[in-house]
């Protein structure tokens, strides 16, 4: 069952046609505190699988529970790669065949004939290192191996990609994975070995992209061991805005487990504070009294980007006044602080801290999982061991801080316990050749010692706990009520599936003068930091719920222009590659794009502050920028746009509106700062593009793609438009682009659905998911609106992909495309912000 309990459902003109899809997250957001320390139960049941970061990596927290002697476990799937199946070339050169060009759909059929196909050996790929060269944009592989016989248990794959690939196995799809790995990827399937592999000759046959930088890829398949014992039912899942909760029965008790992130964006403390809630409740449920003790662990592989990493521990106390924990923290041996950029990464420096109260009833141990699940079974505890801090690798047997609760004996009163997760990195950004601090350790020195800052941060989340629970409850409430108001049910559920993603997917640190820089990771893109494409979907989440941090954001776009780093007369794409924030890294420029992206959000901020300050701080940059928009924005050249995995597209009449609007802004803002005259010469300009604008594109019943008279019946989403209809840029009322103009584009949008959504246009099937909640957006009435969001909430539900959420998809089928877990999704918050501007 899957459900959103205590959560208010008003009565408004919204409940007459109450959506009737279930509400199954793709995966459920465990731990969120950074684009580093993000954990996930990827599918419906927290004990089905390891728990992940969101790039797959096992980063496992494991929970039991001991009901009179008797183990369940409720969390993780304790799980160790196993034998090599297939070897990949980093074990042993393999032949394969291959081919650059396109091939027929059967491909990758066991009785497709590829003799035709070039021989060579992998790896594949671009570098001085790769055994075949590869340059193209696309590869297929084909290989086909013996196995004598094949083992029971669960399929890993072992590889290494630039930017993608796909595996099938004897003509099946097993995976696909997105984004950029250059060491070996160690990646679940969620399949069994049996029932894709067979004794004798198999077909492995992968696809892979590359998009930008080098290309390369290769892959081997591995066995998964597991540890077998009983497992507890798991009876309900909830999901809201800042908590996950699900709800277990074993051995006659009822288990609680909730996850608490107070990402409450009033508070800049608490959100940036490093320290989130794993709270237990537990009570009898069949009228006896049961004897009951609770097991949680955190592998010591959250801290280290490779479990080939070794790892040192040590645990302590807290000695200032208040509350008094117990903690226990792991880190990399080498602590290389920002010496690791780059995507499909996580973090090695800092370290992970695991903290309960300190008292009888709780015991704690630091060592392997196998010994701490061991002893816990036998005892009801855990206990030290003697090899404190010795730097081991442990990857047959995690090293893994773990804790007890002894609740003693539980009868039908519930008993609760918690703990604290955190994550101390101790330096999080590098901007522009300067280490910063997150803003929750701004104040702090290194003179205070190693674990000052963080114990003063566990403590004061301890203190505050019940208070933030309370607010957090309130929030999510709140939050579900202010979305289904806004767009009905399958839009509120689509705010709480984005909510945490979307702010997780940021570091919140402190500049030198002691302002916030709010900074993007492109998550499964190509790990860009502050890139203006990803603020400019993100941003209604912020500007609706604080702008200070949609500010952080675009601060360092302008600093980059203004401080004559960058010279370029457009916006710059990002200032690095995460988390390295040196200037940009991105092979190729989108002047269009993010100067149109810059001048909206700035106008954005004025509607919402009331007031045009932050322009006025940044007006000499703006008018650079409206500048170039004015000379080369109404027909771009063939230029990439924010959605660049689409390609090069020469006269692009979405990128166009984008500039048309851009352009708008600036008369808009200039209006608010008393330029009378720009504000009349600018709006003057944006309408009169405008209706030139809907003379090109024209297609009768719908606008083109591009401006192009031979490009037959093209189509695309004028997503960009929303800000007409939001920002109300003349103050006359009148808007830039005649209503008809987003009329008619809907009514043509709801002839092109499919099952899993509209397709982001006329070339191809997949979509964004973001712009389509902007296009939907676009729409005058709530049917129209709802015909729009269900195949989005449908694509989240349904889709065979169980992994934290992607916002590109196939409408077809629903697989996505690539990215995941990326702050875009903040994008969907649009529809709330609509009745904020209001």
């Amino acid at each position: 069952m899957n459900t959103l309990s205590g959560v208010a459902q008003p009565a408004t003109d919204r409940t007459r046609t109450p959506s009737t899809l279930a509400f199954n997250p793709p995966a459920t957001p465990l731990i969120t505190i950074d684009p580093y320390t993000s954990i996930w139960s990827f599918g419906s049941k927290l004990n089905a699988d390891p728990t992940r970061h969101w790039t797959g990596r096992a980063h496992q927290l494991n929970g039991l529970i001991r009901v009179d002697g008797r183990v369940f476990r409720f969390m993780g799937k304790p799980t160790f790669p196993g034998d090599t199946l297939v070897h990949s070339a980093l074990q042993h050169p393999y032949e394969a065949r291959y081919t650059t060009k396109h091939p027929a759909d059967n491909w990758a059929s066991p009785d497709f004939d590829d003799s035709l196909w070039a021989a060579g050996a992998g790896t594949f790929g671009s570098r001085d290192t790769d055994r075949t060269h590869w340059t193209s944009s696309d590869i297929w592989v084909r290989r086909v191996v013996d196995l004598p016989s094949i083992p029971d248990g669960n399929l890993l794959v072992s590889a290494i990609y630039n930017d993608n690939y796909e595996l099938f196995i004897n003509g099946q799809r097993i995976a696909g994975i997105g984004g950029v790995s250059p060491n070996y990827e160690v990646t679940a399937t969620q399949r069994r070995i049996r029932d894709v592999l067979r004794p004798g000759l198999n077909l492995i046959a992968f696809h892979s992209q590359n998009f930008s930088g080098p290309g390369f890829v290769d892959l081997g398949l591995l066995s998964e061991r597991e540890l077998n014992m009983d497992v507890a039912e798991q009876t309900s899942q909830q999901m809201t805005a800042t908590q996950s909760t699900f709800t277990f029965a074993a051995g006659g008790v009822e288990l609680t487990v909730r996850f608490t992130a107070p990402l409450l964006m009033d508070n800049l403390d608490v959100l940036s504070r490093p320290v989130q809630y794993i709270t237990y409740t537990v009570r009898a449920t069949d009228g006896k009294a049961h004897s009951v003790q609770l097991y949680s662990d955190a592998s010591t592989d959250i801290a280290v980007d490779s479990p080939d990493q070794p790892v040192v521990w040590r645990r302590g106390r807290t000695a200032q006044n208040g509350p008094t924990l117990n903690w226990m923290r792991a880190g990399s041996a080498a602590q290389n602080v920002l010496g690791r950029k780059g995507d499909n990464v996580r973090i090695d420096w800092g370290h992970l801290y695991v903290a309960a109260e300190a008292n009888g009833q709780t015991s704690n141990r630091i060592g392997s999982l196998a010994g701490a699940l061991n002893q816990f079974e036998r005892e009801g505890r855990v206990s030290d061991t003697p090899d404190e801090g010795r730097p081991t690798i442990a990857l047959n047997n995690p090293t893994v801080l773990s804790l007890a609760f002894d609740l003693g004996t539980v009868t039908g009163k519930a008993e609760e316990r918690h703990w604290l997760l955190a994550y101390d990195d101790l330096k999080s950004v590098e901007y522009f050749g300067q280490p910063l601090r997150a803003w929750w350790r701004r104040y702090s020195k290194d003179s205070d010692g190693p674990e000052a800052a963080i114990e003063r941060a566990l403590q004061a989340a301890e203190t505050d706990y019940r208070q933030l629970r309370n607010q957090c409850d309130q929030f999510d409430t709140q939050l579900y009520a202010d979305a289904r108001q806004a767009g009905g049910r399958s839009y509120a559920q689509l705010c709480v599936l984005a909510y945490r993603q979307a702010i997780a997917a940021h570091k919140l640190v402190a500049r030198a003068d002691g302002t916030p820089l709010f900074f993007s990771k492109e998550n499964f893109s190509n790990g860009s930091i502050g890139t203006v494409d990803v603020t400019y979907p993100s941003a209604p989440l912020f500007l609706l719920y604080n702008p200070t941090l949609l500010k952080g954001m675009m601060e360092p776009i302008f600093e980059y222009s203004e401080s004559g780093r960058w010279t370029k007369p457009f916006a710059a794409h990002d200032v690095g590659t995460y988390p390295l924030a040196n200037g940009q890294t991105y092979g190729e420029d989108m002047p269009v794009e993010e100067c149109g992206n810059m001048l909206i959000l700035t106008a954005a901020l004025a509607a919402v502050d009331g007031n045009p300050n932050y322009a006025r701080k940044h007006w000499q940059v703006l008018t650079t920028w409206v500048q170039y928009l004015k000379e080369h924005g109404f027909d771009p050249e063939n230029q990439l746009c924010t959605d660049d995995f689409a390609g090069h597209l020469a006269r692009n009449a979405n990128l166009s509106v984008k500039a048309i609007l851009g352009i708008a802004s600036y008369g808009y803002l200039a209006g608010q700062l008393g330029e009378l005259q720009a504000e009349k010469e600018y709006l003057t300009l944006a309408r009169e593009l405008a209706r030139k604008w809907m003379v090109l594109a024209d297609k009768g019943d719908h606008y083109a793609l591009t401006f192009n008279p031979n490009g037959g019946n093209t189509w695309s989403q004028k997503y960009n438009l929303v800000w007409d209809k939001l920002l109300k840029l003349d103050r006359s009322g009148e808007s830039i682009f005649p209503k008809e103009v987003a009329q008619r584009e809907v009514s043509y949008y709801l002839l092109k659905q499919m099952p899993f959504g509209l397709p982001l246009d006329s070339r191809r099937t997949y979509t964004k998911s973001d712009w389509i909640i902007w296009t939907a957006t676009l729409a005058d009435r709530p049917t129209q609106f709802d015909a729009l969001i269900e195949p989005v909430l449908r694509f989240a539900n349904e889709s065979p992909d169980r992994i934290p959420l992607s916002d590109w998809h196939e409408t077809t089928d629903g697989r996505h495309v690539g990215f995941r877990a990326r702050s875009v999704v903040g994008g969907y918050f649009i529809k709330m912000l609509e009745k904020k501007l209001k």
